[in-house]
């Protein structure tokens, strides 16, 4: 185990207690642990460079981290009602089409080596934006107004455009 690995655990243990407070409107809270959780990837990838403190672990908790915390917080947020639930289906189905593509690809015995596309990169950034949004706008008492519909519809197109992308590339990987 490693300090960055150490910090990792953390963020996985903060997704339960971002879900709890989102529910109970505790929204200063919920945006107070999303921003720990992001300070903390910046952090722990920081030291696994720096210090060269990279490891398998690490490589596999630190995705798992982020994606449990963004799928959760935009499953709760839809159960909450402070977004539509097509919204929270469409990022979380695509996390699920990515590893089940990765799994039968192995099971296949023909493992593909995902790597992240530049449509990736901005889905994530439009999901990490948009969920920061809403928290704190909550946090703060403030509405988005029209801006939270645009970055809602931009962050659903940037993530069926890298499901699609991923998807494409699996298959052209499988028929290969």
């Amino acid at each position: 185990m490693t300090i960055p690995n150490f910090i990792t655990i953390g963020r996985l243990l903060a997704v339960p207690l971002v879900i709890m407070m989102i529910i109970q409107g505790r929204w200063d809270l919920a945006f107070g642990l999303f921003i720990f959780a992001g300070v903390s990837d910046a952090v722990d990838g920081l030291i696994a460079r720096r210090f060269d403190m990279r490891s398998e672990l690490g490589a596999y908790l630190d995705p798992v981290a982020d994606k449990a915390l963004l799928m959760s917080i935009y499953l709760t947020l839809a159960i909450t009602g402070i977004i539509p639930a097509w919204v929270a289906i469409l990022v979380i189905f695509r996390d699920i089409l990515i590893v089940s593509g990765v799994i039968l690809s192995w099971l296949l015995e023909n493992p593909v080596e995902m790597k992240p596309l530049i449509v990736s990169k901005l889905n994530t950034f439009a999901q990490i934006a948009f969920a920061a949004a809403l928290l704190a706008a909550k946090s703060f008492g403030v509405s988005l107004g029209l801006w939270s519909d645009l970055a809602m519809w931009i962050t659903a197109a940037l993530t069926l455009a890298s499901a699609g992308a991923y998807l494409a590339f699996w298959v052209r990987h499988m028929a290969s």
